[in-house]
């Protein structure tokens, strides 16, 4: 899919490989256009970043210091991160207050439903109980 005037690329994840993260960030620089790539990364991204980083500074832009220093992936490793990708705790974008307003409705509807069912089989119950004794 190619998606036309994309400005900008944000990684909520980095990327598991350089050739993963030029794909990613290459729906910003199409027929000569500019744009910008925001990668968000943690502690444990770290034996992932140095690959990456080459390529951002091969292409012209500025790397820190330190991402620059990092020791280089063995490919064992590489290979390892790149089957298996680190597990990462899911983002949520809802506040908290407002998930458990949402939960404390959803247990308020269904114990009204409970009590709904409740009523129709006293009265189903009930008519029958009549009829019977008849």
């Amino acid at each position: 899919i190619d998606f036309k005037g994309v400005n900008m690329v944000i990684n909520y994840d980095l990327p598991t490989s350089a050739v993963e993260y030029i794909h990613r960030i290459g729906r910003t620089g199409r027929a000569g256009h500019t744009g910008k790539a925001v990668t968000f990364f943690t502690e444990d991204d770290k034996p992932l970043l140095r690959s990456i980083a080459n390529v951002i500074q091969r292409a012209g832009c500025p790397v820190p210091d330190y991402i620059k220093h990092l020791p280089k992936l063995q490919s064992k490793q590489k290979k390892k991160l790149i089957k298996k990708p680190l597990k990462r705790e899911s983002i949520r974008t809802t506040p908290e207050c407002f998930l458990k307003k949402a939960k404390r409705k959803m247990k308020t509807i269904k114990e009204n439903i409970k009590e709904k069912k409740k009523v129709k089989e006293d009265k189903n119950g009930s008519k029958l109980q009549t009829v019977s004794k008849s």
